[in-house]
């Protein structure tokens, strides 16, 4: 009597268990981006959310959770109740470089969540005031070795993709530059655009208005390969520093995540990341989407482990660490 009353929970269970994932999702969803409103994980993130949105037929609402470098906001998705309902937009610096840039880590990458799927490759682009006197980047490090004691750079916090890509940098140059850590990107860009720092590496989505506009100044491309959306800026490589700085960005569900509800939000991210209509929208802000081979889930759980394994020599390399 008892394994039958057993057999027939566990069949309801089941039962329950099949509808809810075929019915998922019946309610709106929501997005957390670990960063301030306006900068540039928020637009691709909002980018995402209406497209996915239009897909299911339900709302994805957008929640900016800033602080600690994105880990604020990424614990509250690892927080959240895995159903698939918050979703989190993690990137290489929530994710990857702040595993070993914070002596206590607000979670762990790995264990924590539920990789569902990468969506794009972002560039990170060297920037200065447009009155420094650095034509390139063979100038920009000249005029650092010299000046370094005088000169600031900016980020959008301590711990963000931005506050990386200027360490690895310096650590290349051979430089010890003060960092001015920011609430967020458009300060950050503010004050450059000002004059009152010297230099941001920045992200390309919110780096090209301000570069088209000539309120600042491009001096190279931190990746290794150039931009489709700014062909004619060379590469730190190109110009004799083999150093790259770069973000992505990826979609997250909490540990423990259904299997099916974590297939259904994946197939919907990866037919909203190859719409054409998206495709053209994260280009023009510099985001490249990437190749079909690294759309799976599994692939995203195994570029999550890699990218902190990579980031973890050149930032225990630069001493830098974060409370």
């Amino acid at each position: 009597m008892r394994k039958t009353i057993i057999a027939t929970v566990a069949a309801l269970i089941a039962l329950t268990g099949a509808a809810g994932a075929q019915n998922f999702p019946n309610h709106s969803l929501t997005m957390v981006i670990p960063f301030a409103a306006g900068g540039p994980t928020d637009v691709l993130g909002r980018i995402m959310a209406q497209k996915m949105g239009e897909l299911m037929n339900q709302t994805v609402i957008v929640e900016n959770v800033g602080g600690a470098g994105g880990m604020t906001g990424s614990r509250r998705g690892a927080d959240a109740t895995p159903d698939g309902y918050t979703m989190t937009l993690g990137t290489v610096g929530t994710h990857a470089q702040g595993q070993t840039l914070y002596k206590k880590p607000l979670y762990n990458s790995l264990t924590d969540f539920t990789p569902v799927a990468l969506i794009a490759d972002v560039p990170i682009a060297l920037l200065v005031r447009k009155d420094l006197p650095a034509k390139d980047l063979k100038e920009f490090i000249a005029y650092a070795e010299a000046n370094a004691g005088k000169m600031q750079f900016g980020s959008a916090g301590a711990g963000s993709a931005t506050h990386l890509g200027c360490v690895v940098l310096n650590t290349a140059m051979g430089t010890d530059i003060t960092h001015v850590p920011y609430k967020g990107t458009g300060p950050a860009m503010q004050d450059l655009v000002a004059g009152r720092i010297d230099f941001l590496c920045e992200i390309l989505s919110t780096a090209k208005p301000q570069i088209d506009g000539g309120t600042v100044r491009a001096l190279a491309i931190m990746t290794a390969d150039r931009s489709p959306v700014l062909p004619n800026l060379q590469t730190t490589r190109e110009q004799g520093l083999d150093v790259q700085a770069y973000t992505w960005n990826a979609i997250y569900l909490p540990k423990g995540a259904p299997a099916d509800v974590v297939k259904k939000l994946h197939d919907v991210a990866v037919q909203a990341m190859n719409s054409p209509a998206v495709k053209e929208r994260l280009e023009g802000i510099g985001a490249m989407v990437v190749a079909p081979n690294r759309q799976s889930s599994e692939y995203l759980g195994k570029f999550t482990a890699d990218e902190i394994k990579k980031w973890e020599v050149p930032i225990k390399a630069s001493g830098v660490s974060v409370e």
